[in-house]
């Protein structure tokens, strides 16, 4: 079956959660947002895109930063709602320079940063 981004359901911006996740080691990188022209966008290019929504138009990820991440798999989950991005990375995935987004954990009622960001 030849996939449509239009069969995915988006919300009433039309976006949709796309997690990226490193496609070795299956950590999670980041969430970021996506509409059909992103999307559309990372399938033909192979370099992920995405929708900014503080800027209002496509962001190709690692765009100005060199933190590429290319696409090895998408998923999509069953309600078509959200995607998985299984991804080559590229430096930090994070714009604080830390691999991951999520360094951020709640330790026994406390915020707990366990990752530092990465050497330049």
């Amino acid at each position: 079956m030849t996939f449509d981004p239009d069969t995915l359901k988006y919300d009433a911006q039309g976006l949709i959660p796309a997690i990226a996740q490193d496609y070795a080691t299956g950590e999670v990188l980041m969430m970021a947002w996506m509409n059909a022209e992103s999307l559309r966008e990372t399938l033909r290019t192979g370099q992920v895109t995405y929708w900014s929504r503080s800027r209002g138009e496509l962001w190709a990820k690692g765009a100005t930063s060199g933190h590429v991440q290319t696409l090895v798999e998408m998923r999509i989950d069953c309600d078509r709602d959200a995607l998985l991005l299984q991804v080559e990375q590229i430096g930090p995935a994070c714009h604080t320079n830390r691999r991951s987004c999520f360094y951020t954990a709640l330790r026994d009622g406390e915020e707990t940063v366990i990752m530092e960001p990465m050497a330049d």
